[in-house]
């Protein structure tokens, strides 16, 4: 429904919501229907999980049996190295998609804990989980709106709203409808969550909760990011497989020859054959390249940007038109 095309009166109608507020027991009905005023809270990755992704990748895999046949046959600081390089690689990548998915995280704490509420005449100081849909909500500069709001009533109120719409100027609220299908930063009768007032007063009705809010649908959105793999991690994938066909390939020959030549004995030419195979895998491209993204994650990072996965960086390099609207949130 379009709420900040409807009239005040239209609105408390169909809310159903008194002059002097919702009787404490309606609100605690609407509470049982409706559920908590929360942001739902998708099931992120346990730690365990995003270290052992980091370690998903098919380089990473023959580097790992490169280790084992060199520790297996004497070659303890060859297998040293590369699973420090291994271990280096991973922990960079563990450490840098942990701060992203803690900043993404953050975007729950935009609505405050507490609110205040008119309810049967009365003001309450409510926790901003039990508010529910009809609730009045008082407002005055300093607080963060708890939920979309149909303003009802303003005194010089003017709320940020550049988490939503990425206006850098606080807007300049009114009870007036605006005109139908309004883009989010032209709904002046509307207050939404999450957002702060910068100063005056105002009541407005609550209209949605929880993920129902905008606030809630930007934060479903990125919940529902299909996660694909990008153009670096399908290439580093190939050139593994190329690598690993070849290595192999010449390894065989080279073990087949010292054989038929007698050259060397059986234990000697297979030695020879493990030392060839490590020589040959490039264990520091792994490292190379998840400190070059890493570094190129703390650039974006200092300029307001969030990178949920380190291979997204060199995708962005690759982008030369980007369409969105003014939230700043791409997915």
């Amino acid at each position: 429904m379009d709420w900040a095309a409807l009239a005040v009166a239209a609105v408390r109608t169909h809310l159903g919501t008194p002059d002097d507020g919702l009787d404490p027991a309606e609100a605690a009905r609407r509470l049982a229907e409706h559920g908590p005023n929360r942001l739902p809270v998708a099931p992120g990755r346990p730690a365990w999980r995003r270290l052992l992704a980091q370690f998903d990748n098919l380089l990473i895999y023959v580097l790992l049996a490169a280790a084992v046949l060199a520790g297996t046959f004497g070659h303890a600081v060859d297998a040293a190295v590369i699973l420090a390089v291994v271990l280096a690689n991973a922990i960079i990548g563990y450490v840098q998609e942990g701060r992203a998915e803690d900043a993404l995280a953050s975007i729950r704490s935009m609505i405050d804990p507490e609110a205040t509420v008119l309810r049967g005449g009365e003001r309450f100081a409510v926790a901003a989980e039990a508010i529910v849909p009809g609730d009045l909500v008082l407002l005055e500069a300093g607080d963060r709106v708890p939920a979309d709001l149909r303003l009802v009533r303003t005194r010089n109120l003017a709320i940020d709203e550049a988490a939503l719409t990425g206006e850098s100027v606080p807007v300049e609220k009114s009870v007036e409808p605006t005109a139908a299908g309004a883009v989010l930063g032209e709904r002046r009768s509307m207050a939404f969550s999450g957002t702060l007032v910068t100063a005056g007063q105002g009541q407005g009705l609550v209209v949605a909760t929880g993920s129902r809010s905008e606030l809630g649908r930007i934060s479903a959105m990125i919940g529902r990011v299909e996660e694909l793999k990008t153009p670096l991690l399908r290439q580093m994938d190939q050139f593994a497989r190329r690598v690993t066909f070849v290595v192999l390939a010449v390894s065989g020959l080279v073990f087949v020859l010292a054989l038929l030549r007698q050259m060397l004995a059986l234990d000697e030419a297979f030695m020879v054959v493990v030392g060839l195979f490590v020589a040959a895998i490039p264990e520091g491209l792994p490292a190379v390249m998840t400190i070059t993204l890493a570094i190129g994650v703390q650039r974006m990072a200092a300029r307001h940007a969030i990178i949920r996965r380190l291979p997204a960086v060199e995708t962005l390099g690759a982008v030369s038109v980007i369409c969105s609207d003014k939230t700043g949130t791409l997915t």
